[in-house]
């Protein structure tokens, strides 16, 4: 299969896979696509480590690549970033009672005190260029053949970089005044990502952005994203004029995939309409499944959350304690469960190995594109 992403990358199906499971990356580059590693909380020594399981399992000269945040807004940006022990100092009280009343309202234990030098090592959310440059560092000494910025423009320095290396860059769009910032910095190809996808996500939807994004930044071909779990679903996508589409949300309900059970277990109960838009996570709009916790920051006395990355600090902690207890039968803990997940979760009713999930959906991509020939075919 041909499309405008060929002349820039080596594949046998134009299907991006979006994962921070390094097992999901591998398989659905085996099977013809172009996994991509989500490493923006990777350290650098877990990065190496995935880095080189993934080379191992798809062999030499593979196409894989990884993804990163890079915004322009964040605390700290005018100083190029700021420590951990900075950013600490700037989370108000008042944010960190409300979590602690939050979760003592759902009987959900404190961590264990682990001392210092014996916790595991986590890097939270690294989005300035401080934090960035060692996980730039290990992904451009391995054989990746693309780089993507998953929010923001990507930096002069990295495009050049990756070029240099001949890696390819492409950038998320939730709009076409993004996309058409992302073609002026130098990126080789966008991804239009409307409302319905899980993460960080604008309101436009997938159908009316792809068309606007295709237009504003030709010839430069558009992935599409949002909405995206079923053959079907990848044939509207050519039709709106993409080349290729990335997915993310439906490799949560993989075998391979990240998500714990309790996870697994609320995404195939879950209905499309049961995902909302959060800032409570990260600090700027996520799409995540409505909990308790998702409600409880949408409440008149509940604080106005923190921009990034200090949002993120600040649950961080609180999300591992209800994570840590939701497979308890007497935990109240999957009340507060808010996996990020696009409105496709209404799609997931059973959990399948990722190449089966490849399979069905080129299958399906298939009859649909046969059945448009069918109808647009004379008699």
């Amino acid at each position: 299969m041909r499309t405008a992403m060929s002349d820039l990358l080596d594949f046998d199906v134009p299907f991006f896979a979006f994962s921070h499971c390094r097992d999901v990356v591998a398989a659905v580059t085996n099977a013809g696509g172009v996994g991509v590693l989500g490493a923006v909380a990777h350290t650098a020594e877990d990065l190496e480590i995935d880095m080189k399981w993934v080379e191992n399992e798809i062999g030499p000269g593979a196409t894989y690549g990884v993804d990163l945040l890079m915004p322009s807004k964040f605390t700290g940006a005018k100083q190029g970033g700021l420590s951990r022990e900075e950013l600490r100092a700037q989370i108000p009280e008042e944010h960190r009672a409300f979590m602690d009343g939050l979760l003592d309202r759902y009987g959900i234990p404190p961590l264990l005190d682990v001392p210092r030098e014996q916790r595991v090592k986590r890097a939270g959310l690294q989005v300035d260029p401080k934090s960035m440059t060692p996980l730039l560092d290990i992904a451009f000494a391995h054989d990746i053949k693309v780089i993507v910025s998953g929010l923001g423009s990507p930096p002069a320095e990295v495009i050049e970089r990756a070029h240099a290396a001949g890696v390819v860059v492409g950038a998320q769009a939730g709009t076409v005044e993004h996309a058409r910032r992302h073609k002026e910095a130098g990126v080789d190809f966008v991804i239009a990502q409307g409302t319905e996808a899980g993460g960080h996500t604008g309101d436009i939807t997938t159908m009316v952005l792809v068309p606007q994004v295709v237009d504003a930044v030709a010839p430069l071909p558009v992935l599409a994203a949002g909405g995206i779990a079923n053959g079907r679903q990848v044939a509207a996508s050519l039709a709106l004029g993409a080349a290729g589409v990335w997915c993310g949300s439906v490799w949560l309900g993989t075998e391979e995939g990240e998500s714990t059970p309790a996870e697994r277990e609320r995404f195939i109960a879950a209905r499309s309409q049961d995902t909302t838009r959060s800032r409570s996570f990260t600090g700027k709009p996520c799409r995540v499944l409505k909990s308790a916790w998702t409600e409880a920051w949408e409440q008149e006395d509940a604080p106005q959350p923190l921009p990034m990355p200090l949002q993120s600090m600040l649950v961080d902690r609180s999300r591992r304690r209800v994570q840590r207890v939701a497979h308890k039968k007497d935990s109240r803990a999957p009340e507060l469960l808010s996996p990020f997940i696009g409105q496709i979760v209404g799609q997931i009713t059973s959990i399948k190995p990722t190449r089966r999930v490849m399979t069905e959906m080129m299958e399906e991509m298939a009859e649909a594109i046969a059945r448009l020939d069918d109808i647009m075919s004379e008699d």
